[in-house]
C-alpha cells in the first residue's frame, strides 16, 4: 500500500503518515501543498515523498483530503534546502517548509496571477485640488504623474509604505484604480535608461572574475565605503540576465530598498520581484509566484527572500553580508547569507557576498580556500577616504552629550553649506533617571534593566520589554525634587542641537521617529534630498545610504561598543564605526570622522585608526583561534526561561545530564558549558537561562545534536519553561 509522507506546520520533527487523497493521484508529489486532517482540525502540509507501507496500522491512518496544487509549488532544489536548513537547525520541517511561503500561499490560498498597478483617475492628472489638504496623497500623485500616470503597486509600497493608506483613500474617492497587468517578462526587456559609469580597473577585475566563474563559487567582495560594489553587482547582474539567468539580491534592511531598487530598475529594467515585510500578503505571494514562474529577472529583498525560487539561477547577490540583520534570531533561527551560499552550491551558481567590514567568518573562509577575495581598495570618483580623528571627552563638560571640539567642527562644516550626520546608538532622551538626593534610579519591574526616559512623550520606557511609566516629579524612594536624566540619546542629542544650530534644519531618524508606516522612507528620502543639513541617527542611518552632501560624521559614544559581553562585541564596534565612517565625503568635497571616547587609548580603537579595519579583523582572528571561538570552534545555545526563577535551571541541567550520558557512550569531541543566568537574567517578567555547547568540529556539534536535540521536549522541566535551541548564534546575550 502506497503511504503519502507530509510535513505539517506544528512542531514536529517528523513526516506524517497519510492515505493518498480520494482521486488517488500520486504522481510528482514532492513539494505540492495539500489539505489534510490533523487531530480535530485541518491544516495545510507539504507532500515530501510517497512510499511502501507505514509503521502505522491501516485502520488507524487518516486520509489525506484533497491537493491544493496541480503540480510542485516548491522545486525539487528548494526542498533540498529547507530539509537541509531543518536538520541543521534542528527545527521542525513543517514550520520550516511553512516559513518558506507567503502567508496566504502557506494558508492554502490561491493567488491570481499577474501585478497590481495603481493608475490616476484623468480628474488628478490635471488638477491637483482633490489632494492638497493630503500631503501624502499629493506625494503619490506626484510620483504616479512621473511614471506617466500609473506605476506598480509593490514599487509604490516599497519606496513609501505610507502611500499604500494614501492610496486606498484615494481610491475609495474614485481617484485612483487598480488594475491588474501582465507580468513583465524577464526576456522582453528594455535597454538600460541610464548610462553606466566607467569602472575602475579593481572593479572590472572584480566584474570579469564573477563573470567568468562557471558552476558555484563564494566571491567575497571587500570593498571600501564608496568603492562601488553596488555597480559591481550590477555588471555581474547584468551578464547573468543577458543569459537568460535569475538574480537573486538580498540586503539586510528595508531602508536600503527603495534607493537599491531604483539603481536596479533604472540599468536592468522593470522585471523585478520585491520581497518584504512591509509588503501586503497577496502582494508578496503574486512576487514569490513571478519568480517561481521565472516571469522576472531580479528577486530583491531581505532576509526571508533568500527562499524565492529560482528555476532559472544564475547569480546570487549578498549586500552587507556582515549583517546580523541577516539572521532570523527567533522562531526558525537561520542565517540568510548561509543559506545563499547553500542554494548557490545546490543551484550551481555563483555568489558574491559584499561588504566594506566582512565578518571574520568570511575572512577566514578566503584564508581557507573555501571562498575568493574581491577587493575594491579606493573610493570612486574624486571621492577620497574620510579622516578619522578621537577626540578624548575625560575632564571635558557636555552639552546634550556633545565636547567643544565636537561642536565647533559641526559648526564649521554646517557653514560650508555641508551635511552632518550624529551617530548615536541609543533612542529616548536619556538612558538612566536617578535621585540627586538618595541615589534612586529607575528600574523596570519586569526586567532587569534601566527605564529609558522620552522626555518629549513625559513617560520613562523599558526597551526591551515596552513597559511605560509616566516621569515622576519626585523621588519615589526619599519624596527629593531633584531628579537627573544622565547620559545622552538621540532625543536628548536633537535638543541640543536645535538649541546650538536653530539655523538649520534637523532629522532624527531612529525608532522613536519611523513608527508609522512609511516614516523611515519618507525621513531616508528627505536626507537624501538635503532637505536637512543635520541629521541624527541610530544604526537604521549607519548601513548602505549615499549622501553626497554630507562631510562630517560623528560618533557620539563610541564606548557604548567597548566593553559588551558577547564575544562579537569588539567585532561588531569596529564594523559600526568603518560603516558609520563610510558615509562622509562620498561626494566631492573630502570627509571627516570624529569619534567620542572616554578610552583613546583602547586597543580596538588604536588599530582601527593606525592600520584599518584589516589588520582589525586579522587580529581578532587571532585571538579567536587561541579562545576556540567561532570562526575556529561551532556552537549551539540552548536558552530557557519561565516566570518561577529555578524552573529554567530545572529543564536545563536535565538538557546538560542528558548530553553528558551521550558523551559518555560516544566521543562526540563536544562541551556543555553551564547552564549560567543570561546576561540580562530577568527579561518581560520571566527568568531566563542558557546552555552553551562547544566544538572544534561542526561535523561533530552536528552529530552530537542529533541524538541531543531529539529528546529536549521530553526531558524534566521542558514543559515548565520556553526554550529555543539556537544553532550558529549571532547573539548569545
Amino acid at each position: 500500500m502506497l503511504i503519502l509522507e507530509v510535513a505539517v506546520p506544528r512542531p514536529l520533527h517528523e513526516r506524517l503518515d497519510y492515505l493518498p487523497p480520494a482521486d488517488g493521484t500520486l504522481d510528482n508529489v514532492v513539494g505540492r501543498r495539500i489539505r489534510v486532517p490533523l487531530g480535530k482540525s485541518k491544516t495545510v502540509g507539504v507532500a515530501l515523498g510517497v512510499k511502501e507501507g507505514s509503521n502505522i496500522p491501516s485502520q488507524r491512518l487518516r486520509q489525506a483530503e484533497e491537493w491544493v496544487d496541480n503540480e510542485p509549488l516548491l522545486d525539487a532544489e528548494l526542498v533540498k534546502t529547507l530539509t537541509w536548513a531543518s536538520q541543521y537547525y534542528r527545527y521542525p520541517i513543517g514550520e520550516v517548509l511553512s516559513s518558506a511561503l507567503p502567508g496566504v500561499l502557506r494558508r492554502g490560498g490561491k493567488v491570481q496571477r499577474g501585478e497590481v498597478w495603481w493608475r490616476l483617475d484623468e480628474q488628478l492628472l490635471g488638477d491637483a485640488t482633490a489632494v492638497r489638504r493630503a500631503p501624502r496623497q499629493a506625494e503619490l500623485r506626484e510620483r504616479l504623474l512621473a511614471a506617466g500616470g500609473a506605476a506598480r503597486y509593490a514599487d509604490l509600497v516599497t519606496e513609501c509604505a505610507a502611500w499604500q493608506r494614501a492610496g486606498r483613500e484615494l481610491e475609495r474617492r474614485g481617484l485612483l484604480h487598480r488594475e491588474r497587468r501582465r507580468t513583465s517578462n524577464m526576456h522582453e526587456q528594455p535597454p538600460a535608461s541610464s548610462a553606466p559609469p566607467t569602472l575602475l580597473d579593481a572593479q572590472l577585475q572584480a566584474v570579469e572574475q564573477i563573470n567568468a566563474a562557471r558552476g558555484f563559487q563564494v566571491f567575497l567582495l571587500d570593498g571600501v565605503t564608496g568603492s562601488g560594489k553596488t555597480e559591481v553587482y550590477i555588471r555581474a547582474a547584468e551578464q547573468a540576465i543577458n543569459n537568460g539567468r535569475q538574480v537573486l539580491f538580498l540586503m539586510p534592511e528595508i531602508g536600503l530598498a527603495p534607493q537599491l531598487l531604483r539603481r536596479v530598475k533604472e540599468r536592468l529594467g522593470d522585471s523585478v520581484a520585491v520581497l518584504h515585510s512591509d509588503l501586503p500578503d497577496v502582494e508578496r505571494a503574486q512576487a514569490w509566484l513571478a519568480a517561481r514562474d521565472a516571469d522576472v529577472a531580479v528577486v530583491l529583498g531581505t532576509r526571508s527572500a533568500v527562499f524565492a525560487p529560482l528555476p532559472r539561477a544564475g547569480l546570487i547577490i549578498v549586500d552587507e553580508e556582515h549583517d546580523p540583520a541577516l539572521t532570523q534570531q527567533d522562531g526558525f533561527r537561520y542565517s540568510a547569507r548561509d543559506l545563499a551560499v547553500l542554494r548557490a552550491r545546490y543551484l550551481g551558481v555563483p555568489i558574491v557576498l559584499g561588504s566594506a567590514t566582512p565578518s571574520l567568518e568570511s575572512l577566514n573562509n578566503v584564508a581557507s580556500g573555501r571562498y575568493r577575495q574581491l577587493a575594491l581598495p579606493q573610493r570612486t570618483g574624486s571621492a577620497k577616504s574620510p579622516s578619522i580623528q578621537v577626540i578624548d571627552i575625560r575632564s571635558r563638560p557636555l552639552k546634550g552629550g556633545l565636547s567643544a571640539p565636537l561642536q565647533q567642527a559641526l559648526g564649521r562644516h554646517l557653514e560650508a553649506g555641508q551635511q552632518v550626520m550624529l551617530f548615536l546608538n541609543r533612542r529616548g532622551y536619556a538612558p538612566v533617571l536617578t535621585c540627586h538626593a538618595c541615589g534612586w534610579i529607575a528600574e523596570c519591574q519586569r526586567c532587569d534593566a534601566r527605564l529609558t526616559v522620552h522626555r518629549r512623550a513625559g513617560n520613562m520606557r523599558c526597551h526591551h520589554c515596552g513597559a511605560s511609566r509616566p516621569l515622576p516629579s519626585v523621588c519615589p524612594g526619599c519624596g527629593a525634587g531633584d531628579l537627573l536624566p544622565l547620559g545622552p540619546g538621540t532625543e536628548r542629542l536633537e535638543e541640543a542641537l536645535a538649541e546650538l544650530f536653530p539655523q538649520y534644519n534637523l532629522l532624527r531618524i531612529d525608532r522613536d521617529t519611523t513608527r508609522r508606516r512609511g516614516e523611515l522612507e519618507a525621513r531616508l528620502a528627505a536626507a537624501h534630498r538635503g532637505d536637512a543639513q543635520l541629521l541624527i541617527g541610530t544604526q537604521m542611518l549607519a548601513k548602505g545610504h549615499h549622501l553626497p552632501g554630507l562631510t562630517l560624521v560623528a560618533v557620539v559614544d563610541v564606548d557604548q561598543g567597548l566593553f559588551g559581553t558577547d564575544f562579537r562585541a569588539t567585532e561588531r564596534l569596529a564594523q559600526l564605526v568603518v560603516q558609520v565612517a563610510g558615509r562622509a565625503g562620498r561626494g566631492d568635497n573630502p570627509g571627516e570622522v570624529l569619534l567620542q571616547t572616554r578610552h583613546p587609548e583602547h586597543p580596538l580603537l588604536q588599530t582601527l585608526l593606525e592600520s584599518g579595519y584589516g589588520a582589525f579583523a586579522a587580529e581578532h582572528l587571532n585571538e579567536r583561534r587561541a579562545a576556540g571561538l567561532p570562526p575556529f570552534a561551532s556552537l549551539a545555545l540552548l536558552r530557557a526561561e519561565a516566570v518561577d526563577a529555578n524552573a529554567p535551571y530545572v529543564f536545563l541541567e536535565a538538557a546538560a545530564d542528558w548530553g553528558a550520558s551521550l558523551t559518555r557512550r560516544q566521543q562526540y569531541g563536544v562541551e556543555l558549558l553551564g547552564p549560567v543566568p543570561a546576561p540580562m537574567e530577568r527579561r518581560e517578567g520571566r527568568y531566563r537561562a542558557q546552555l552553551m555547547l562547544r566544538s572544534e568540529s561542526r561535523y561533530m556539534l552536528q552529530a552530537f545534536l542529533g541524538d541531543w536535540a531529539i529528546k529536549l521536549a521530553g526531558l524534566n522541566g521542558a514543559r515548565k519553561v520556553r526554550w529555543s535551541l539556537d544553532v550558529d548564534p549571532v547573539d548569545t546575550v
